[in-house]
């Protein structure tokens, strides 16, 4: 059995529960669509928390997930398949998506760089993201619009790039020094935002 086969074998596996245990598909729909949505909202809260910490950690996401996505277009120039449901029969698929190459999985790439960031930086406490990262891409193979390589190698490109982010970017002295004058700023704009309040009333 090839790689090839396996992939199928293991994509079939998944993919089909949702044939099976059909109360699970508008769940693991919402968590393959719209969990991006949850993660998104989370940074920019997480943002204005007064922690210098917690903004090293988001900015160390970010550039992770920059460099995963460079990582990702290259592995995509390398390799090319299309997603399942437009190769395989009765697929069980349950969300739109357009016919391109699906290697490796954008979505997975995303949640992974950020989460296995937000781990690293809480010194493994924050294992619940890593979880999420998991039952992201395990999602987007029971929709129907992934394969487990696809999730496989995005997760191994987003773990590996949130790694060689937190060893590295945080030890530059332009990082504090950029977040320590944006806090400045955001000071003056929140203390003339107070005070024009206070006018006002």
């Amino acid at each position: 059995m090839n790689i090839s086969e396996i992939n199928n074998n293991l994509f079939r596996l998944v993919n089909d529960l949702g044939k099976e245990l059909t109360l699970i598909n508008f769940p693991m729909v919402i968590i393959a669509e719209y969990t991006v949505f949850f993660l998104a909202i989370f940074v920019i809260l997480f943002w204005f928390t007064k922690n210098k910490e917690n903004k090293i950690m988001l900015i160390c996401g970010s550039i992770a997930f920059i460099l995963a996505e460079t990582m990702g277009k290259v592995a995509g120039l390398l390799h090319f398949n299309k997603q399942p449901f437009a190769v395989l029969s009765n697929t069980n698929q349950l969300i739109d998506k357009a016919i391109n190459n699906s290697f490796p999985s954008d979505h997975t790439i995303l949640f992974f760089s950020f989460c296995m960031s937000f781990w690293l930086f809480k010194k493994g406490k924050w294992i619940v993201w890593v979880l999420l990262a998991i039952l992201v891409g395990v999602s987007r193979i029971w929709v129907g619009v992934h394969y487990p390589l696809d999730v496989l190698v995005g997760a191994f490109i987003g773990i590996t790039s949130a790694v060689i982010i937190y060893f590295t970017v945080p030890k530059l002295t332009i990082i504090s020094t950029l977040i320590t004058k944006y806090e400045s700023i955001e000071k003056v704009i929140t203390s003339k935002f107070h005070e024009a309040k206070k006018s006002k009333v």
